[in-house]
């Protein structure tokens, strides 16, 4: 989480690295206080992809580490629409891909890709990954996020392009490479496939993949159109600063939060 910047001049700024009044993560008490959190979070989270459209038949997964065991992460279950998911239907996966709480069965797909994620890189609390239409037809194109607008500047230089495809994704030496190429990024797009996001919460990965889609889809139109101006080296710099910062990423979760538990409250049935 981003550390607090010393207080600026103006009254109007808040003591936050950007300068927004935005509240810090809540802190729980128990891991079990932390586990209900998270599970409610990611099936939010899943519901917020099926009202968006970023399903695609039984693809597309979002995970988010357990508390307690390090080697467990929860993640939704095979063959439920992202639109029906509740946090009784989630699924928690040991690192040999067993079930050790849930009454469903694993995605293959989810487990070798987010089992590799969540081993090999420390910072990824989380993991969203989806087929939607702008990121497949980027990866297509093998580009990626330019620094056209102020929200893409949040993957610059934070982004990488997975070049291989042997298939769908069934095998952990090909997860594992994703998630060796991947390393430190927030951002991993697949040529012919889709999209990774990833964050140190939940909030924060779901808001990185919302924005990366959306980015995705400014800049096939803005090609589509003409040929758009990329800000300089230092702009994209300066707009990363803000639109990257990941309190601010984390925070802007909260309002899809807000928008879904109102929608469609029996996601939260457990």
């Amino acid at each position: 989480m981003t550390t607090t910047a010393p207080r600026p001049e103006a009254e109007f700024l808040a003591d936050t690295a950007t300068g927004l009044p935005i509240p810090g993560e809540p802190e729980f008490a128990t891991p079990e206080e932390t586990r209900r959190h998270r599970k409610q979070r990611l099936a939010a989270a899943l519901r917020l992809f099926g009202k968006y459209g970023f399903g695609e038949g039984i693809s597309g997964h979002i995970s988010v580490r357990d508390p307690e065991h390090a080697d467990r992460f929860w993640v939704n279950p095979f063959g439920v629409s992202f639109k029906r998911v509740r946090v009784a239907d989630l699924i928690c996966v040991d690192s040999t891909g067993r079930v050790v709480e849930g009454r469903h069965r694993v995605n293959p797909s989810a487990f070798v890709i987010h089992s590799q994620i969540h081993e090999l890189q420390p910072g990824a609390t989380a993991a969203a990954h989806g087929h939607t239409a702008h990121s497949r037809a980027l990866g297509a194109l093998g580009r990626l996020l330019e620094p056209i607008d102020q929200e893409a500047c949040a993957f610059y230089g934070r982004q990488v392009l997975y070049d291989e495809y042997e298939g769908p994704s069934v095998s952990l030496a090909q997860g594992r490479d994703i998630a060796e190429k991947l390393g430190d990024n927030r951002a991993i797009l697949l040529r012919h496939h889709g999209l990774i996001t990833v964050g140190g919460s939940l909030d924060e990965a779901v808001h990185w993949f919302f924005t990366y889609d959306s980015c995705a889809q400014v800049q096939l139109l803005a090609h589509a159109a003409g040929t758009p101006k990329a800000f300089s080296h230092e702009q994209a710099l300066a707009a990363g600063a803000g639109f990257g910062d990941a309190q601010l990423g984390w925070f802007s979760f909260q309002l899809l939060w807000d928008e879904i538990v109102a929608e469609q409250p029996d996601l939260l049935d457990e």
